[in-house]
């Protein structure tokens, strides 16, 4: 039986049957005829409060549909021109002088590999799953990217970003209002005083209705190596887009997701909407190179020479890819300073245990 049926729905019966006992005894329902459909009435209710348990399965089904309509709505209502426009890049960088890691404050240097960044012009798959991430954290609004999944569950659609665009490390706390936007490149939203922001984008706005991270990110106390290899999150949506009641995966795609580790050398594409420098966050880019690992950081996550800056974070990295699709095999996590080079987790059981998760959770999670 749900929960919140067990909560709500039995007191609500009993304040019902309560009134209506004292009603038909101080003769307050009028005609006789009234009195007995009240009577009819009550012996329905009371079946209902018997039979409790089928009902609250059908009423929990309900309640949580109508509470992912009412989050979206809410949500895209949040995200006014103004508060996007304040949004900011929540990106990482080492520091070498605090040896530690920094919110990324400026673009990274330029670099050597095949596309060191790239305004994507190929169109397919990946211009339309790729988008850019709005979210809260406290009283700051932050920009990220992320990707659709592919995934085999009815009724909702999994979308890959970092953890850190979806978890505060220091505060443990939950990103709120949680917003995705596909394809933002084909129709960046002028940011005007009025009008909806989400209804100018090409297919709308989905809001998260779960997030899903790791524990091994939510209890490393800050972004640290820990941080690093626990890099991933997933975000759940519902119905959403332009009607309120389009599903994500069917108005765009999505890409498999492997959870394996990748060979050296692979040939692999990052994307993402980078927002700081030369790029304003409205492209989507892409950077295109050799697979390699961070040294740096005992070789426990990916390296490709990149040149994106700050919003890209989340955004997915692809191999093999071709003719704008492939497959998910990490993501934008972090850079160092002065370096020419983006860094990705390596996707492994934790990754897919956090994918399973996503498939069936109703609510912000973290997974052991």
């Amino acid at each position: 039986m749900s929960r919140v049926f067990r909560e709500y729905g039995y007191a609500y019966i009993i304040g019902f049957i309560a009134v209506a006992i004292r009603k038909l005894a101080t003769g307050e329902l009028g005609t006789p005829s009234k009195r007995l459909q009240v009577a009819i009435g009550l012996v329905a209710v009371s079946s209902i409060a018997v039979s409790g348990s089928l009902v609250g399965v059908a009423g929990a089904t309900t309640k949580q549909s109508a509470g992912s309509i009412a989050k979206h709505d809410r949500t895209v209502a949040f995200w006014t021109h103004a508060r996007v426009a304040k949004a900011v890049p929540r990106d990482f960088v080492f520091d070498p002088a605090s040896k530690s890691f920094k919110p990324l404050a400026k673009p990274i240097g330029g670099g050597s590999s095949t596309v060191a960044g790239a305004s994507w012009t190929a169109g397919g798959e990946v211009l339309r799953t790729t988008g850019k991430v709005l979210f809260a954290m406290g009283t700051s609004y932050y920009v990220c990217s992320a990707s659709v999944v592919d995934d085999t569950v009815a009724g909702r659609s999994i979308i890959l970003t970092a953890a850190h665009c979806a978890y505060d490390e220091v505060t443990k706390t939950f990103a709120t209002n949680w917003l995705f936007i596909p394809d933002y490149d084909s129709a960046p939203a002028a940011l005007t005083t009025s009008g909806s922001f989400c209804a100018s984008t090409t297919f709308g706005c989905w809001a998260a209705d779960a997030l899903i991270v790791h524990n091994g990110y939510a209890s490393a106390g800050g972004f640290n190596a820990q941080a690093t290899t626990h890099d991933f999150a997933f975000a759940v949506v519902g119905a959403g887009g332009k009607s309120g009641t389009s599903q994500l995966d069917t108005s765009v795609g999505g890409q498999p997701i492997q959870f394996s580790t990748v060979a050296s050398n692979t040939n692999t594409h990052l994307f993402g909407y980078p927002a700081l420098g030369m790029y304003k966050g409205y492209d989507l880019v892409y950077c295109r190179g050799s697979l390699g690992s961070d040294s740096l950081n005992a070789n426990l996550t990916y390296k490709v020479g990149c040149n994106m800056t700050g919003g890209c974070s989340g955004g997915p990295w692809l191999a093999p890819f071709g003719s704008g699709s492939g497959t998910l095999i990490s993501l934008n996590s972090y850079t160092y300073s002065g370096a020419s080079a983006m860094h990705g987790p390596k996707f492994n059981t934790k990754t897919a245990a956090l994918f399973s998760t996503a498939a069936t959770a109703v609510a912000n999670t973290v997974v052991s």
